[in-house]
């Protein structure tokens, strides 16, 4: 898990554009696809699962697309890491039985406690940071335009 996924990266870039340019709009995947790169055949999949995870809610239609499951302050980068880990569905080798005395008694826990705490840290950030950060960085969005005052 150290070493992400590009279907990870891609998720991560996908919500995070929903986010940061959606407003209370749905974005649709043609969009989503046409700012980040990220290619159709890879970009479907992610967000079907992503819907499926509650982090997306897909809205059928000529104006549909992908909306935040929830708000985005309550939606954490962590929690799309478990999601895209599970979809991928490639078992951590850290859990494996087999291996030597070393590996499963100093090594893996090693490795357990890295994750963990990576996952912490990533658990710790939110959709709502992500998109100050690209605010910050001035990064254009036309979602002001759309803004969604929900509480």
């Amino acid at each position: 898990m150290l070493h992400p996924s590009k279907r990870l990266l891609f998720a991560i870039e996908a919500v995070l554009d929903i986010a940061y340019h959606g407003g209370s709009q749905p974005v649709q995947s043609g969009d989503i696809s046409s700012r980040q790169g990220i290619p159709r055949r890879y970009l479907e999949q992610v967000l079907q699962h992503l819907v499926r995870s509650g982090i997306l809610a897909g809205h059928r239609g000529p104006r549909g697309g992908y909306l935040l499951g929830r708000e985005r302050r309550r939606i954490n980068i962590g929690e799309i890491v478990r999601a895209v880990r599970q979809f991928e569905g490639t078992p951590d080798p850290i859990e494996t039985a087999s291996g030597s005395r070393v590996g499963l008694e100093v090594v893996r826990p090693l490795w357990r406690d890295l994750q963990q705490k990576m996952l912490d840290e990533l658990d710790a950030v939110t959709l709502e940071d992500l998109c100050q950060k690209a605010q910050q960085a001035g990064i254009r969005t036309d979602a002001q335009a759309r803004l969604d005052f929900s509480i």
